[in-house]
């Protein structure tokens, strides 16, 4: 038995210029490492592991960009919801707002 894969499609928006470069690759794999699922990031043709920052700098994402995320596994729909939100927020990471109950 397969898990299911969720998965979204995202624009890399203009809000940083330069597009996913090392500083949000860098945020995005640290988003991406607390989930326990699979989560792989497609650009045409090109698929790369999304817990990896040399992968993430492979996909050269500028703005305009898009990108498919997809994650296998459990809290899989929770992953690609969190990275989908992390990207169309122009790499900002809105999770601080989940944290302020504790």
């Amino acid at each position: 038995m397969s898990s299911p894969v969720a998965q979204r499609v995202v624009i890399v928006n203009d809000k940083d210029p330069l597009g996913l470069h090392i500083r949000p690759a860098e945020q995005f794999v640290r988003l991406a490492m607390k989930f326990p699922c699979e989560i792989e990031v497609v650009r045409e043709n090109l698929r790369v592991d999304g817990k990896s920052i040399m992968h993430m700098l492979t996909l050269g994402a500028d703005p305009g960009t898009e990108l498919i995320i997809e994650a296998r596994g459990e809290n899989a729909e929770a992953a690609v919801a969190a990275l989908a939100r992390f990207i169309d927020n122009g790499f900002v990471n809105d999770e601080s707002t989940c944290q302020s109950e504790g």
